[in-house]
């Protein structure tokens, strides 16, 4: 009797952890975490933004409200639940922007890892606790503490991993730089069959327009040959031009740098047909529904006023 009731522990242990499978960019997805506005908190004080949009829009008394933000994030939501994707959301913490999920944790394949983060973000990984418990405790990883790292830099893309990285002198005094050259070692050596693709990207703490936060906000892959790119993102121009050359140029769509202001390349692919785009970005959704895309539009801007879209928003756990 006892066998039996140990293997049914084993049985529903096993059946209630998830198998995360997380290949690229666009395959179809199946179980994604979005971020939430609840109880985001107060405006921040310029001195405690992470980035010099919210600086811009702070300073502008234009910063965005939670129940705007709430709103737009449920319209994904809604995408979601039409394609069938499972969502989960971080347990809500009273007064903490948890809005943008991309930033605390990542999937490579089957394994999670944690990512390191600004220090007073950590409350923001406690609230998602409940699903890295879901996955095998070999496959929760926790890089070493010299590795900074978030998941807006990583981009698993099927042989190869592209992470966007600064290592410039100044790293230490630029808030916006997230991921360092250690973290681009220490993936290397957890997927030695990968190839993992670095960029240097252009930093700013003051100037929205010169800063990429994360390597989405100028560079994303879509479809199964395509790319949505910005080249002043790119601190070397010959980075730029190898993903040109990846891609293939007639497979390119640049943005203007106020297209990346806006944005433009921070957008999320539930599958290689369809993409969640803002309702806005009118020159690149007519483009991709040219390209033969479904696009699903959603409003997104008041979140946009943080320096984070769509894909910052989301954390795929599954695809196909």
């Amino acid at each position: 009797m006892k066998l039996h009731k140990l293997i049914l522990m084993e049985l529903f242990y096993i059946y209630n952890m998830l198998q995360l499978n997380i290949k690229n960019e666009t395959s179809r997805l199946r179980a994604v975490i979005l971020g939430t506005a609840e109880s985001n908190g107060s405006i921040p004080k310029v001195e405690d933004c992470y980035d010099p949009k919210s600086v811009e829009h702070v300073l502008a008394e234009t910063y965005p409200k939670e129940s705007d933000m709430a709103l737009e994030m449920e319209a994904v939501a809604k995408v979601f639940k039409k394609y069938d994707v499972k969502v989960f959301r971080p347990e809500v913490i009273k007064d903490c922007n948890q809005i943008f999920s991309r930033d605390i944790a990542f999937v490579i394949e089957d394994k999670i890892i944690r990512a390191n983060i600004l220090p007073d973000r950590d409350r923001e990984i406690e609230a998602i606790g409940y699903i890295w418990n879901q996955v095998d405790s070999e496959n929760r990883i926790i890089l070493p503490e010299e590795c900074h790292v978030e998941g807006g830099d990583v981009m698993p893309w099927n042989d190869y991993i592209f992470i966007g990285t600064y290592s410039g002198e100044d790293y230490p005094d630029l808030i916006t730089a997230r991921t360092n050259m250690d973290a681009v070692i220490a993936i290397q050596e957890l997927f030695p069959d990968k190839i993992v693709k670095s960029f240097e990207l252009r930093k700013s703490n003051t100037n929205a327009k010169e800063n990429a936060l994360h390597l989405d906000c100028c560079f994303q892959p879509i479809g199964k040959d395509k790319a949505i790119l910005h080249k002043n993102g790119f601190l070397i121009e010959k980075e730029y031009n190898w993903l040109v050359d990846f891609f293939g140029k007639e497979n390119v769509f640049e943005i203007t740098k106020d297209e990346m202001y806006e944005m433009n390349s921070n957008i999320f692919s539930i599958s290689e047909d369809v993409i969640i785009s803002e309702k806005t970005f009118t020159r690149l959704n007519t483009w991709l529904r040219k390209q033969g895309f479904t696009v699903e539009e959603v409003p997104y801007a008041e979140i946009s006023k943080q320096g984070g879209l769509l894909r910052c928003t989301t954390m795929p756990l599954i695809r196909d």
